[in-house]
């Protein structure tokens, strides 16, 4: 029997390695996306002539209209695992952030995510064992100036784990979150090479993190060898933020 699980933001950094992560360990993927078609499609293309016994699925929602979640549900079945590595930048000072900004930021990262988890509930109720997975952040732990809003919202995944683990562990669903430091992906591109070796100067290990080391540790929470974890915030930033 095949296992499905759904990649939010697949078409990201973070999500292609997850993604690949996955379909290498046997798991048959919805691939999620809201603009970025090309390089889904293209992803898929590839997951499958390198996996021809597992089906992968590009799926499209706008996580930035009310109704995304509606949406994306129309298009799963049989999921027994969810990775929301969705999500957006706003670097802007707070008094230069506007409401339509803020809403965007907690439509992403928060209202449909949460309730694409609760429409989908019922199927991942379904297997003994099943999985949430949140890609959250450093700035979701301690907060970033220049990121109030982006950090609130991450904080609000934070949260989120945390109660929804408590709700869902009766029904055998594992509910955690892993949230990265510095991961070199193309949100990072803005900054200078000056700018990042200021952060790599703070950072214990004296490096930058990779998409694929984020992809590793998704696969070891949803692998089975995590199942006694739950509600768990696992920080994955060379020890940046400790």
């Amino acid at each position: 029997m095949k296992r499905y699980a759904v990649v939010l933001g697949a078409s990201g950094g973070i999500g292609m390695a997850i993604s690949r992560r996955l379909a290498k360990e046997g798991w048959s993927l919805y691939l999620h996306y809201n603009r970025n078609a090309d390089q889904v499609f293209e992803l898929q293309a590839e997951l499958s002539a390198l996996y021809p016994t597992s089906e992968f699925k590009a799926i499209q929602a706008n996580f930035l209209s009310e109704d995304g979640a509606e949406k994306l549900y129309a298009l799963v079945g049989h999921v027994q695992a969810v990775i929301v590595s969705s999500g957006q930048a706003v670097m802007k000072l707070l008094t230069d952030t506007s409401i339509e900004e803020m809403e965007a930021l907690w439509r992403v990262h928060m209202q449909n995510p949460a309730a694409f988890i609760g429409l989908v509930s019922p199927q991942l109720r379904s297997h003994d064992v099943s999985y949430v997975v949140f890609i959250g952040s450093i700035w979701g732990n301690t907060g970033a100036a220049g990121e109030v809003m982006y950090s609130a919202v991450k904080g609000a995944q934070h949260a989120f784990v945390k109660a929804y683990a408590k709700e869902a562990a009766y029904n055998g669903t594992r509910v955690n979150a892993i949230a990265p430091g510095w991961i070199e992906t193309t949100m990072n591109d803005e900054f200078s090479e000056e700018d990042k070796q200021i952060v790599i100067d703070q950072i214990p290990l004296q490096k930058t993190g990779t998409p694929e080391q984020v992809a590793d540790l998704v696969q070891f929470l949803i692998s089975g060898n995590a199942d006694y974890m739950t509600g768990e915030i696992i920080k994955l930033n060379g020890g940046w933020y400790i």
